[in-house]
């Protein structure tokens, strides 16, 4: 079965209020073409348009989708972990649906319908370049240029349709330069759907050379948690493993180079850090001044990174530009989750908070999204596919778990809105220790269960009055009423989303001894 599409409904959302009751019938319009570009790991703190406090970084080209389009301030992701997500963003539907729960052992199902899929049929040509994560091969694409794995950001190894290749350069440029070259080799008669999917600023965070030394040795502000103690919450927010203090290796604090550099982007790698590290080193810092220096590196690093991605960013608006496509494309930029930025004394992902389950989203789409426009309303990158589909105007599968973004963009949100939102991580055990849970968030609360082995508790936070999450309110007895509710709506949500109970043995990612039980 398939939800019906309202006949012309793109003229309908954009004339609706401008063209009186008498006004003749137009022909439908022109199904636009769609870009989106999706990085790795990047924190809407690092994009200026979120005006994050800290001012960390200018990023002119990515904030043109701000100008141009529309800010979502609570894009939310159903489970923080890059293979997931992206399974996510092709299907428009949770883990449990789409069978990619992990990174560790989980294999995407290519035979299941996506979004590429079905706009290819439709006539659209498909592209996917760079970072796809996803194990197995591609489908759904005329053409496909990934990276194997996780890839690398200098000199990367990659597969063109099928064939192993190499390239020399950075990967971040890399991807957008064929990203471009198949632009520019399409059928300019069709529609076009391309995915520029950056590597970037995925750990270790390697900046390009020209990015080496961008901040000149800037002192970045601290986030006020950078020293949390995970008072107020419980065992699983104290034994993780993603500490900048405990977790961060030389390699990720480039106290050793990467292995693939070739002589010739060794020379300024090794001129920039070798004389810091030396001085690092002699310096013998220990305690909080070490963890202070280990922020301001990784600061310096992953920033770098991200100045290549809104580089390429703005290599591919202007294309669109120079080519007369902006104003018959959607571009959208987003990212697989969110990460932390030294907050709570973390880098990555994962968590059901803020920083880790909020993605930034921006999207413009001349015509329809309001220009300049702020959206605080629930969104998820579930509800990419689904739009991307009815502007193509085609149906969208009724096993779809997201929504168009069509009405919220043109500041017309619907009143039966999402109004809660379900999340579910499965990683553990796994890289950065991270426990098993599960919950609901909404505008104000999120209300979360961790479980698996030797771990069963609840906890619940009030975003108005404890905005870091630092404090765990489940057994104060003034929010019982709360905790009523939400516990109701968590309940609804799994049963409506057809949540497996307990966890599906595919999950298991550890010694397999039967399903976890939630």
């Amino acid at each position: 079965m398939v939800r019906s599409v309202p006949p012309r409904w793109l003229l309908g959302l954009v004339l609706l209020t401008c063209l009186p009751e008498t006004a003749p019938a137009a022909a439908p319009a022109k199904r636009p073409n769609i870009v989106v570009i999706f990085s790795d790991d990047h924190a809407y703190q690092a994009i200026s348009a979120y005006g994050d406090p800290r001012k960390l970084l200018d990023t002119p080209n990515i904030d043109r989708l701000a100008t141009g389009g529309v800010r979502f301030d609570r894009c939310l992701v159903p489970n923080s972990i890059c293979g997931p997500s992206r399974a996510t963003l092709l299907t428009g539907k949770y883990s449990h649906a789409n069978g990619f729960y992990n990174n560790t052992n989980s294999t995407f199902d290519g035979s299941q319908p996506t979004f590429p899929k079905l706009l290819r049929t439709a006539g659209y040509q498909t592209a996917v370049v760079g970072k796809w994560h996803l194990v197995s091969d591609p489908t759904g694409f005329d053409h496909w240029h990934i990276l194997p794995g996780q890839g690398q950001y200098y000199n990367p190894p990659m597969i063109r349709d099928g064939q192993k290749v190499r390239h020399d350069g950075y990967t971040t440029d890399l991807i957008t330069d064929f990203s471009l070259e198949w632009l520019k080799a399409r059928d300019k008669s069709r529609p076009f759907l391309l995915m520029c999917q950056h590597k970037a600023p995925h750990r270790e965070w390697e900046p390009a050379p020209r990015h080496l030394g961008h901040d000149k040795d800037r002192t970045y502000p601290e986030p006020d948690t950078l020293f949390d103690d995970y008072t107020g919450r419980g065992v699983a927010e104290k034994t993780q493993d993603m500490t900048i203090a405990k977790t961060m290796t030389p390699k990720d604090l480039k106290l050793t180079p990467p292995p693939a550099l070739s002589p010739e982007q060794r020379k300024p790698w090794d001129a920039y850090y070798d004389p810091r590290n030396k001085a690092f080193q002699a310096a013998k810092l220990g305690g909080k001044d070490l963890v202070r220096w280990k922020y301001n590196r990784y600061m310096h690093d992953y920033l770098g990174c991200v100045k290549a991605v809104d580089e390429g960013v703005g290599r591919m608006l202007d294309y669109l530009d120079r080519e007369g496509l902006a104003e018959t494309t959607i571009v959208v930029y987003a990212s697989d989750q969110g990460f932390y930025l030294g907050e709570h004394g973390w880098f990555d992902k994962r968590w059901i908070f803020e920083e880790s389950i909020r993605t930034p989203l921006l999207v413009r789409w001349p015509g329809v999204a309001k220009a300049g426009a702020v959206a605080g309303d629930l969104v998820s990158l579930l509800d990419l596919a689904p739009t991307f589909l009815e502007a193509a105007g085609l149906p969208v599968p009724a096993d779809v778990h997201g929504k168009s973004l069509a009405p919220v963009l043109t500041g017309r949100t619907p009143a039966d809105w999402r109004k809660s939102f379900y999340y579910h991580y499965y990683e553990y055990p796994g890289p950065h220790s991270v426990r098993r849970h599960y919950g609901v968030v909404t505008d104000r609360y999120k209300l979360v269960h961790f479980y698996g082995p030797g771990v069963d508790y609840w906890e619940l936070f009030d975003r108005k009055t404890d905005p870091r999450e630092l404090t765990s309110v489940y057994e104060k007895p003034e929010y019982a009423a709360a905790r009523k509710e939400l516990t109701a709506e968590l309940a609804r949500l799994r049963t409506d989303l057809k949540v497996p109970d307990p966890d599906p043995p595919e999950t298991i990612t550890g010694p397999k001894k039967g399903p976890a039980k939630p």
